[in-house]
């Protein structure tokens, strides 16, 4: 499972999204008189036991969820979590420590991937959000065991395969984030497969200039200039049309108490930064995602966690929630901006996974996924 949840300074869950996602496959099984063993990794301990990465909280929003006990054990591998799956009943669940407590576990070992494997007699990988990393609890027991895809994952790579492969066009990505180098993959990708390309957050600076425009004091990539240039040349090579912002919204600091205002492109002061799109910019992306029949949103329009900067995308999301085709949104910020938005259920599909389903998108294989016999 991916339980990787955000925590606050008290260890509580700020958000269970991840968790209520697993509940199809948990529930199926349990239904099927399985004895359920959890496998997760929550932040990034290297190997450490630290407990602030303890899962512990994620056992007890799991009790709530599921309507019964969770056991929680205090270790991965080893004498207490054989002994604890051997008196485990059928329609029980038990749920292992953090995995990530084990430095074996990101060095995908062989002896622990073994060890883990000696805990049950299937593999269901259910962890769409991981599926990017060869770790030993990702691909390393779908090795030893038979390993086959959850309800979750199932549905990660149908949703997110059909809009590659057999998209209902007109087809409209919008990419959006800080940076060019982040998303050069998936732009390179699309290219080929969309019909509109939409360009919004810190990213479309660099894409800007790359035009001509100056952008003051704005983030952008130098180096990545001739890249963005070549993009631009492919997507008319390719009949795409490349939308970027006309009007932005820029302040002299990225602090929601600085002075900001709205300014055309062509506008920028030399000593502003563009933090987010203007209106005339939200209303021509508005208008060519209305058009779509599929649609893909992976990134901010700005530095939407900020009020003043939130605006372009949060219309965005409202553009994409009103689409009458099929939408999926990824990445930590957008899904976060649907949510907040109370969007969250007029979207097709909201993916679970940030770098997995950015390298789902870049058409790159994922070990997790590779790794399963159900393919």
């Amino acid at each position: 499972m991916d339980f990787n949840v955000p925590l606050d300074a008290l260890g509580n869950i700020t958000d269970d999204t991840r968790i209520r996602a697993a509940l199809p496959t948990i529930f199926y099984l349990l239904e099927n008189r399985a004895r359920v063993i959890l496998v997760s990794h929550l932040g990034r301990p290297k190997g450490n036991i630290d407990k602030k990465f303890s899962l512990e909280p994620v056992a007890v929003r799991l009790q709530k969820l599921l309507g019964q006990p969770v056991k929680m054990v205090s270790d991965v591998v080893g004498k207490i979590p054989l002994q604890s799956a051997a008196d485990l009943k059928e329609g029980q669940v038990m749920l292992l420590e953090n995995v990530r407590y084990n430095i074996e576990e990101e060095k995908n070992d062989e002896t622990f991937a073994r060890s883990l494997a000696e805990l049950a007699d299937v593999y269901v990988n259910d962890a769409f959000g991981t599926a990017h990393r060869a770790h030993a609890s990702t691909e390393g027991v779908a090795h030893i065991l038979p390993g086959v895809a959850g309800f979750l994952m199932e549905k990660e790579i149908e949703m997110l395969g059909n809009a590659l492969i057999s998209p209902e066009h007109p087809f409209v990505a919008i990419i959006g984030g800080a940076k060019v180098s982040d998303k050069i993959g998936v732009i390179e990708n699309l290219l080929d497969k969309v019909d509109t390309l939409i360009i919004g957050g810190g990213m479309a600076n660099t894409f800007l200039k790359a035009r001509g425009y100056e952008m003051g004091k704005s983030l952008l990539q130098d180096s990545q200039l001739d890249l963005a240039k070549t993009l631009i040349r492919k997507a008319e090579t390719a009949g795409v049309e490349f939308i970027l912002p006309v009007d932005l919204v820029v302040s002299q600091a990225a602090d929601p108490e600085a002075d900001y205002k709205q300014v055309s492109v062509e506008n920028v002061p030399n000593d502003w930064m563009a933090l987010d799109i203007g209106t005339q910019s939200a209303e021509i992306f508005a208008e060519a995602i209305k058009k779509a029949k599929t649609v893909i949103w992976n990134g901010p329009m700005g530095v939407f966690e900020m009020a003043p900067f939130a605006v372009g995308t949060y219309s965005i999301a409202k553009a994409v929630a009103e689409s009458g085709g099929m939408t999926i949104v990824g990445g930590g910020d957008s899904v976060s901006a649907i949510e907040k938005a109370g969007f969250a259920g007029k979207i097709s599909h909201i993916s679970t996974g940030g770098g997995a389903s950015l390298e789902f998108l870049e058409g790159r294989e994922l070990p997790g996924i590779a790794a399963l016999q159900d393919k």
